[in-house]
Parts: C-alpha cells; structure tokens; sequence
C-alpha cells in the first residue's frame, strides 16, 4: 500500500513537472515571436514622477529591445529545459518567477521605440488593487471561519453609497468612512444570520445580499439624488496623498509606497495585522479551527456560532471600507453599480493567494497590474486589443484554481452550516 502510494505519488510529480516545463517552452516561443520588428529598436523606461507638485527625478531605464527580448526568451527556454530534465524543487515559485519575465519582454515589445512611465505604471497598479485587496482581506475572515460570502460585492455598493451620502450631510470624510463600515457590518449581520442562524444557504444568502444593494442603492439614487438632490452626492474632494517625511523621495520605491492615501496605509496595516492574527494569536487559531473542522472544535469549548458571527462582522466592516474608498475616498461620488465586480475580484485574489494575506494581496496587485497595463498600452498602441489583455489575471486565477501551479485548498468547513449537536 505505502509503496503503490509512493509510486502514484511519483508518477504524479513527474507528469505535473513535464506540464510546467512544457507551458514554460510555449512562453519561451511566444517571446522569441516578439522579436520579429525590433531590430535597432530601443526600449525605454521613465523612472521619474511627479508627486504633490515634486519631481521625483530617477534616471530613464534604457534597453536595446532585440537583445533583451533574446535573453529573456532564452531565460525562459534554459528554465524549461531544466524544468524536463530535472525538475524544480519550487515549481511554484519558478513559474510565478518566469511569468514575470515573460511580462517583462512583452513591456519592452510595447515600448520599442517609445517609452513608459513604469513608475506611474506601479503607483496605478497599487490604486487599482485597493479595492480588490480589501475585498480579498473581507473574503478572508469570513471563509477562514468557514462561510462562504459571496455578497461582499453588495456590501462595497452599499458602503460606497451611504458613505457618500453621510459624507455630504455631515461635511466630513471620516464621518462617511464610518458610515460605510457601519453600512457594511450591518448587510453582513443579515449574511451571517441567515446562513448561521438559520442555515440558509450561503451562495443564495450572499446572492441576495447582491441584488439587495444593486436594487436600493439604485433605487434611492435615482429617487431622491440624481437629480433632485445633487448635493447628497458631493462629499467634497477625496482623500489626498499623505507624503511619509524622507521615505517619499525615495525614486521608484517612494512614490509607489510612502506617498499614497490613508486608506492604503490602512490596507497595509490590515494585511500585517491579518498575518499576525490568524497565525501567531489563539483566536486566530481558534477562528481557524471552526473553518476546518468545528465538531472538533466544538468538542473543545469553542463557540463556534460566535467566532463565526464575529467574522463574518469584521467582513462586512472591510467590505464596507473598501467602498467607502472607492468613492469618498477615491473619485469623490457615487455612480450606480460603481462596485463593478471588485468583489468578485477580491475572492479570485482570495483564492489565487490560498487563502493568505500575503498570497491574497499579491493576487490583487496581479488584477491592479493588469487593470493598469490596459490603460498604459492602449495609448501605446501596441496593435493588440487591451480586452484580450485585460484576460491575463482571470486566465492565471483558473490555471491555480486547476492546481497547475500547486492546488489551491480552502478550508474543509467553508460554506457548510454548523448544528451543534
């Protein structure tokens, strides 16, 4: 038995190993086809921005695109043979390393004799993946418990709209924060009481929760703001960047991490915060322990209905905050449906990171990445459509979903309802 188990466990390594190696030699392909018109051609890359009225000035990135693009494939083409021949002990780990590079030579394609603020590229990319990291973080406390909630996309609409609306009244954007978390905390309260109290389930409960907030939100805007009460939907200007002294004229690194809004400092505080929580605390591990198995857990004293409620709550409060940003904190009005699936997004960054805050958080700088790239490379005009670009995240999210790259696991007790016996 133990061999027979040692031995599918084997063949099952080796045939994994032949698939990496194979998709790394279609990468490697796909790269060296970019060579084709780049001959004399130069590369270049702006690494200086300009934040709160000051240069950050940095020396431009220059590359010669034919030879770079040639080594990069080549890279690329050594690794996937080593890949055949021997294997990676960090398959992982090598092809999120190569992806990269093939990003990398696709840039340099684009840029052939042009160039790319690849500074203001990042910067955009860690704006774009707030929302959606927040949203992952949401989906995080709640799974981690062991319910499943899918209606974080309502509760960011509705946060983003009472923000807005308590914001206007009050005349203050911190008033309109907490109205958000408030909105948010409140729609979790009925997911959670739906799906534990009374073991509705967890899909629908979430799913009404959407429709809910697409429906009174769109409802009450139309009514009673747009257009008979326009000025329900002016908060005033959003957040302004918060520069950190000395750390923010750092070129490159400055602008993209210490110069921002409080609400990604926030999102950085929670990500360490979450980390920390779930992995060296005793209600982390006690939270986690109800999403694996809560008989067992239980069986040891734990309120398991209680532990979920609390995070199911803390859900609906980062839920809320990721709304509220993307409107009082981000463009400074409410649009109906202004959500536009950043939920959904942030539980695809949720599984794409296997359900860790580190794992998370890279999963939403990959969707932020790419929303930002389809911007910078349709005013570069590459010749591809961006819509086929803007497929890149989605495509990685269900080549981890199929365990390509390592299988993705999600708690054992996620989405099912507790009875205590």
């Amino acid at each position: 038995m133990q061999q027979s188990a040692m031995l599918s466990a084997l063949i099952k390594n080796r045939r994994r190993n032949f698939t990496v190696g194979l998709f790394l030699i279609v990468e490697a392909l796909l790269i060296f086809l970019l060579l084709g018109d780049t001959s004399g051609k130069v590369s270049t890359f702006v690494l200086a921005i300009t934040r709160a009225g000051t240069n950050i000035g940095a020396p431009d990135l220059v590359v010669p695109t034919w030879s770079s693009i040639l080594a990069l494939g080549t890279l690329v083409g050594v690794t996937a043979l080593w890949q055949l021949i021997r294997g990676f002990q960090r398959t992982n780990a090598v092809v999120i390393s190569m992806v990269a590079v093939g990003i990398a030579a696709f840039l340099i394609w684009a840029t052939r004799d042009k160039s790319l603020n690849l500074t203001g590229m990042l910067v955009s990319s860690v704006i774009r993946a707030t929302p959606i990291a927040l949203a992952a973080l949401s989906g995080l406390y709640s799974e981690r418990s062991g319910v499943v909630n899918i209606g974080i996309e309502g509760m960011m609409l509705m946060g983003a709209f009472v923000s807005v609306v308590a914001a206007s009244v009050a005349g203050n954007l911190y008033v309109g924060f907490a109205a958000g978390i408030l909105a948010g905390v409140v729609l979790a309260l009925l997911h959670a009481v739906l799906s534990i109290r009374y073991s509705v389930n967890q899909i629908v409960s979430g799913t009404s929760i959407i429709i809910l907030s697409l429906g009174l939100t769109s409802y009450i805007f139309r009514a009673f703001i747009d257009p008979p009460h326009p000025e329900l939907n002016s908060p005033g200007s959003p957040l302004a960047a918060v520069a950190i002294p000395f750390l923010w004229r750092i070129p490159v690194v400055g602008p993209i991490l210490f110069n921002q809004s409080p609400i990604i400092y926030i999102l950085f505080m929670l990500l360490i915060a979450t980390q920390i929580f779930f992995y060296s605390t005793k209600w982390g591990l006690r939270i986690r322990s109800v999403g694996e198995n809560p008989k067992a857990a239980d069986t040891l004293g734990i309120n398991v209905s209680r532990l979920r409620y609390i995070s199911v709550l803390i859900s609906g409060g980062i839920a809320g905050l990721g709304g509220a940003y993307m409107s009082i904190g981000s463009v400074g009005f409410f649009n109906e449906g202004m959500s536009a699936g950043k939920g959904f997004l942030g539980l695809a960054a949720m599984i794409f990171g296997n359900w860790n805050p580190g794992g998370a958080f890279l999963g939403s700088l990959v969707f932020g990445f790419f929303d930002s790239w389809q911007e910078k490379l349709s005013i570069l005009q590459v010749g591809v459509p961006t819509e086929l670009l803007g497929m890149a995240p989605y495509i990685a999210t269900m080549i981890v979903l199929a365990g390509f790259i390592g299988r993705s696991r999600m708690p054992a007790a996620d989405g099912t309802p507790y009875e205590k016996q």
